[in-house]
């Protein structure tokens, strides 16, 4: 749903809780306002986002370009987005999808649980209410 609900504070309990209960965690922010994991990553200084890699990268990406590090072992993926109103930000987190399956970045055999903080609407279209 309709944004400021909560949906991010729910995403982002339910990944310490289950941190916390021993899993291994993978939360991934999926908002161009790539905001999501802010309160879990251990240094946001080195805070980065799925769109801003695919610009920067010399394309061969890899998941330890996209992961990182969250407080109580989480491991955090922010999509990223366009600034607003200036483009598609439903095309960023799909080109955001593409690149987590073409580096096979969601693997059941490292995580126990993946977290998405999905957004609840987009101008552009393309997303179905979570």
């Amino acid at each position: 749903g309709k944004g400021g609900i909560g949906k991010s504070t729910i995403a982002t309990s339910a990944s310490l809780s289950l941190a916390r209960a021993g899993r291994r965690v993978l939360h991934v922010g999926c908002d161009p306002k790539h905001d999501s994991s802010l309160v879990l990553v251990k240094d946001a200084s080195a805070f980065k986002t799925v769109v801003d890699q695919i610009f920067s990268g010399d394309g061969d990406l890899t998941p330890e370009d996209l992961i990182m590090e969250g407080i109580e072992g989480i491991y955090c993926v922010e999509s990223g987005g366009p600034e607003a109103g200036r483009g598609c930000g439903g095309r960023a987190v799909s080109k955001s999808f593409e690149v987590f399956e073409e580096i096979e970045l969601v693997d059941d055999s490292v995580y126990d649980a993946v977290v998405y903080d999905v957004l609840g609407d987009v101008v552009c279209g393309g997303f179905a209410m979570p």
